[in-house]
């Protein structure tokens, strides 16, 4: 090659180096066995390493751990290519501090097309996320739909918990979503590609639940025809969600709490000790220091389990997300193929007058029965479960004597879109009376 020719590549190299060092998002280059290629400023800025620290080697001895952690594709056999995909991850920059960071992925091939490399851009999503969780802007969190003050402090403590790895203990009433808590912190946690395995704990028969834990060998019982792995060694790597434990027996319990200090068990029948790296998340809707005090719940398990606690708050305590919510059911539905429909704002109104002992799963149960009494492409108040429309109408019903109140007139009118004639079936007056009450509020009497 010639002196010109390689002044022009020197050049030309220069250039793209001056180029990729002015994006705003970090690049990240690296071959099949690793070594790091490429780390422009952009990329120094954001992870707190320098491309001298970098560059040439291994990417997971420099960070000390994967960089994209379980959902890094070269931690196991060496692949042929690499599709374009992208995520979002949580990250620790060298000074300790945690970023939110949108991450894209593609392999990188030569003139051939054999696959060399990776290529990997991604920008700094931390201060926008901030921001949005300080200005109540945020209406969804890692697969969670909620906008109100209390669950942006779930998202803040479940965007803190994804530096560290432990145990999580979960406390709300049936039906508030604690199964999407556990799933949001393993997703948001360096775990996330790797198993989230869930268990309900009471909804096992007691003579099953150490087989489904830790699984059993052939012969070691009635049917166990095969070794079968229990969840433990499903979630290896991952995360064990174990839901309703304050139904666990007390043996059980004590075999929970030995995996738990030293991360080993032997399956049922079995000799043979096996180790598992395992995160564990709990959750219930009962008191567990009452169970406590009580002697149905283990406090060496109790306090072994709820390291880091998150209470989830009932539907009725964060009303200003059933208008979000029930959009959302709305368009999971007709995503699923079925029929698109609207919510009147009597039929808003009634429901957030409601109490939802239910919860979230209740409110999704209303707005799918809603939808299939409703005839045309709104939904109102008479297409609502029967119990949130006798709720609305004893709110409304006013004292012995039924004198109207305009508040009560006004609330009936607006759950039924202004039809005098249904409000006053709500109010339980007669037609006639509310006709009167409306004229006398008409000529200020």
């Amino acid at each position: 090659m010639s002196a010109v020719s390689l002044e022009a590549l020197a050049a030309q190299q220069k250039n793209l180096q001056s180029i990729l060092d002015n994006m705003l998002e970090g690049i990240i280059a690296h071959d099949l066995k690793r070594r790091i290629l490429f780390f422009n400023r952009a990329a120094e800025n954001i992870t707190g390493y320098s491309r001298e620290e970098v560059i040439g080697k291994d990417c997971h001895l420099v960070f000390g751990s994967p960089f994209c952690g379980k959902k890094c594709s070269f931690c196991n056999q060496p692949l042929d290519r690499l599709q374009h995909h992208s995520y979002t991850l949580n990250i620790t920059s060298r000074s300790g501090d945690l970023r939110y960071i949108e991450m894209s992925v593609t392999g990188m091939y030569d003139d051939g097309g054999s696959f060399v490399g990776v290529l990997a851009a991604f920008r700094d999503l931390t201060e926008i996320l901030t921001l949005q969780l300080r200005l109540g802007e945020l209406t969804s969190y890692s697969g969670i739909i909620g906008k109100d003050r209390k669950m942006l402090e779930v998202y803040d403590q479940i965007r803190n918990l994804s530096a560290t790895d432990y145990p999580v203990h979960i406390t709300g009433e049936t039906g508030t979503g604690k199964e999407l808590v556990a799933a949001a912190i393993h997703n948001e946690s360096g775990r996330a590609g790797g198993p989230f395995v869930p268990l309900n704990c009471g909804a096992l028969p007691e003579g099953l639940l150490e087989s489904e834990l830790f699984g059993h060998v052939k012969g070691a019982f009635s049917g166990a025809i095969r070794d079968k792995k229990g969840r433990f060694e499903l979630a290896d790597g991952g995360s064990l969600f174990l839901d309703e434990v304050a139904e666990l027996p007390r043996h059980m319990q004590v075999k929970l709490l030995r995996v738990l200090q030293s991360g080993t068990f032997e399956r049922v029948g079995g000799e043979k000790t096996i180790s598992v790296d395992v995160r564990i998340i709990s959750a219930t809707n009962r008191n567990l220091k009452v169970m406590m005090e009580t002697n149905d719940f283990r406090e060496d398990l109790y306090y072994r389990l709820n390291v880091v606690p998150i209470k989830i708050p009932a539907l009725r305590e964060r009303k200003n997300d059933i208008p979000l919510l029930a959009s959302y059911f709305l368009k999971e539905a007709a995503d699923n193929g079925q029929k698109t429909a609207r919510i009147s704002n009597g039929a808003i109104s009634l429901m957030m007058d409601y109490s939802w002992p239910g919860n979230v799963r209740e409110l999704q149960n209303a707005i799918h029965f809603a939808l299939v009494k409703s005839r045309g492409s709104q939904i109102d108040t008479q297409d609502l479960p029967l119990e949130i429309r006798q709720s609305g109408c004893a709110a409304l019903k006013t004292v012995p004597g039924r004198n109207l109140s305009e508040e009560a007139v006004s609330g009936a009118l607006a759950q039924t879109g202004g039809n005098r004639s249904q409000a006053a079936k709500l109010l339980g007056v007669g037609r006639a009376t509310l006709y009167r009450f409306l004229e006398k509020q008409r000529h200020g009497n």
